[in-house]
């Protein structure tokens, strides 16, 4: 799997999440992950929104487009109590 994101965009997301998008790449090998197509920001392309486990163990949403297998991060943070409870039943 290849990974990118804007430099730019990967500041802003660690300032206002504290979430790193190196840390949001790994949630992508969560066996148990669950992504959902973002109807509401698929504009000019298909955007999903994963709930998945990082490798550092904080369970995350991110939201990635897919380019040619090439996934590209838009935006990542800590999933809500909800969220949690939603991917704990495995949904």
């Amino acid at each position: 799997m290849e990974f990118e994101w804007d430099e730019a965009k990967r500041t802003w997301n660690r300032q206002l999440h504290d979430v790193d998008f190196e840390e949001a790449a790994t949630a992508f090998f969560d066996p148990l992950a669950v992504i959902q197509v973002d109807e509401v920001h698929s504009h000019d392309e298909h955007r999903f929104r994963l709930l998945s486990r990082s490798r550092g163990g904080r369970l995350l949403v991110t939201i990635f487009t897919d380019r040619e297998r090439r996934y590209r991060i838009i935006s990542s943070r800590p999933a809500t109590t909800r969220e949690t409870r939603d991917y704990e039943k495995g949904i």
